[in-house]
């Protein structure tokens, strides 16, 4: 698996400039805003998204999120809970942490919403850079009403990370996930791997799980470990959302594996073209995915530098022999490193969670 994706470049559909000072009233909103956003579901094709209504004196009036492909908007959510109340939105200033859209999708453009409504003054976070979606701000100026774009922008853009990239660039934003030892071990010489890191390491992978659209593996992996990827909650028992199944490579998953059994749909997808293996995921409407797989396939997206994240789970433990979790980077110099910015460093028990983002997508360059 060796060849490099396409799309690393971001593209942007346009740039933003955060407002010099936002109001008071409207910084709390989009922080408010920002924080029911993150009560959606972090996996689906949609956006995470957030809005607060404010009354002409800048006290909130309403508010709303968006829980899901097929479910209302922030916007819809927000203008539907002031009626709800007996509040008339007109006039309203609507605070919302992604531009609003201007399509007819599975429900109806938010702009005209917000524009039917009778909205005096709307401020985003974050412009949406999906052509098809895109436009919502000329045309709620184009109908009068005020627009800032940028508020909390940077917040914004943090909480939409994955979901950002994988419209602008075409391909699923790719975790990378290790569990080593502290000299970078996944295995013993004897090959056991079962368990390198204690119990709150495992049980916070499975939060990450959750989160995700898809899990992959290699198919060396699928047939020596024989794992489950599944999500499951502490006692054991599978969590609501299961992600997509994905076994990357020509081996054949026996019908007794228990990839087979309960949990998400299975994918296989052969051969070892990682950019179309992306593309095909992405026709799938996989924004996040999370990889699990052994040292080969770990090389192989790092060496295609296809890697958005990395989650090191790193134990207290040496082995000085075994598996290593990176084969052969080609790196002759250390000026030739794949490097990470850090982005937190978590105690999960014994364990340390390092969670890294590549250089090459760090805020400044998103």
């Amino acid at each position: 698996m060796t060849q490099a994706p396409q799309g690393r470049a971001v593209a942007r559909a346009a740039t933003l400039t955060a407002p010099p000072t936002a109001p008071p009233a409207v910084e709390a909103a989009m922080r408010r805003a920002l924080a029911l956003a993150a009560q959606g579901p972090a996996y689906g094709p949609n956006p995470r998204v957030g809005c607060v209504l404010l009354d002409p004196g800048g006290r909130p009036v309403a508010e709303g999120f968006h829980r899901g492909a097929g479910t209302p908007h922030a916007e819809a959510a927000a203008l539907a809970a002031a009626r709800a109340q007996g509040i008339d939105p007109r006039g309203t200033t609507a605070v919302v942490t992604l531009e609003p859209c201007a399509h007819q999708g599975r429900t109806g453009p938010c702009a005209d919403a917000l524009i039917e409504a009778g909205v005096a003054v709307v401020h985003v976070a974050v412009g949406d850079p999906n052509p098809v979606a895109t436009g919502g701000t000329a045309k709620l100026r184009a109908a009068g009403i005020e627009v800032t774009m940028g508020t909390l922008a940077d917040e914004g853009e943090e909480l939409l990370r994955p979901w950002l990239h994988a419209v602008r660039t075409g391909r699923p934003y790719v975790t990378l996930k290790l569990a080593t030892s502290l000299d970078g071990r996944v295995a013993a010489a004897d090959g056991t791997s079962r368990w390198i890191t204690g119990p709150q390491a495992r049980t916070h992978a499975h939060t990450i799980r959750a989160q995700v659209d898809a899990i992959a593996v290699g198919s060396g992996t699928a047939l020596t470990d024989d794992p489950s990827l599944t999500a499951r909650t502490v006692d054991g028992g599978l969590v609501g959302h299961q992600p997509l199944r994905v076994v990357l490579g020509r081996r054949t998953v026996p019908d007794d594996a228990r990839l087979r059994g309960p949990g998400g749909p299975l994918l296989q997808l052969p051969g070892h073209d990682l950019d179309a293996a992306l593309r095909e995921l992405a026709e799938r409407e996989v924004r996040h995915l999370l990889v699990e797989g052994g040292p080969t396939l770990a090389t192989a997206l790092l060496a295609a530098d296809a890697v958005d994240e990395l989650h090191a789970y790193v134990a207290p433990v040496l082995l000085g022999a075994g598996a290593t979790a990176v084969g052969d980077l080609g790196v002759t110099t250390i000026g030739e490193a794949a490097r990470f910015a850090t982005h937190d460093v978590t105690r999960l028990g014994d364990d340390m969670l390092l969670v890294a983002h590549t250089v090459a997508h760090t805020k400044e360059e998103i």
